[in-house]
């Protein structure tokens, strides 16, 4: 427990990370300040102090790991001409897809003021699937133009299907399913690179 007035590096990090535990361990109606400050070993106001409150705490978790997933998106550019260009794209994809647990995700859409402020974020040029949709759009014009697919490819439109559904399924998918979707992002990107006999290899 940090003493009062004591400055806790990485707070941030730290009370987000704390609180994917908790809902992993216990599911999202476990989800509150005093248990994310506890599995943190913080002092029970701190999440407030930070935070406008809970609902603001979970859009902004939210908003942490769709920036960290832009951030992975924008290292496409250094992959160009180099592995599979299906392989690169799963890559991406799936790493949005398991960027947050699905009950956080469920917190974050059914709670009105957290929904809210996550769409606010966005719209107000937060790093989101506009920024990924952008990258993987770069990635596939710098590739066709290698000769690593097809000429003819719409870039625009492949990376805003790609992104599309994954956010779709980020958003809906079950907790208990989530091979599925990895299966069904899997199949999209050979699908959408017109790729379908081909595995895509995935670690």
């Amino acid at each position: 427990m940090s003493p009062r007035g004591v400055a806790i590096p990485d707070l941030r990090d730290r009370l987000f990370a704390a609180a994917e535990r908790v809902v992993a361990r216990e599911g999202a109606a476990a989800l509150t300040s005093r248990a994310v400050t506890a599995e943190a070993g913080c002092a029970k106001g701190v999440l407030h102090t930070h935070f406008a409150g809970l609902d603001e705490f979970i859009s902004e978790l939210v908003l942490d790991r769709f920036a960290r997933s832009a951030r992975h998106a924008e290292e496409l550019s250094g992959r160009v001409g180099h592995g599979r260009v299906a392989d690169n794209l799963a890559e991406v994809a799936l790493a949005l897809l398991d960027s947050l647990d699905p009950a956080v995700v469920g917190l974050a859409m059914t709670r009105p003021g957290a929904s809210l402020h996550t769409r606010q974020a966005l719209e107000s040029g937060a790093p989101g699937f506009a920024a990924m949709q952008q990258s993987i759009t770069g990635y596939l014009e710098a590739e066709r133009q290698l000769g690593r697919v097809a000429q003819d490819i719409d870039a625009v439109t492949t990376a805003l299907a790609l992104v599309g559904a994954v956010h779709h399924l980020l958003m809906t998918r079950s907790p208990d399913a989530p091979l599925d979707a990895r299966d069904t992002t899997e199949r999209l990107v050979a699908l959408l690179l017109g790729d379908g006999s081909q595995r895509v290899h995935t670690s």
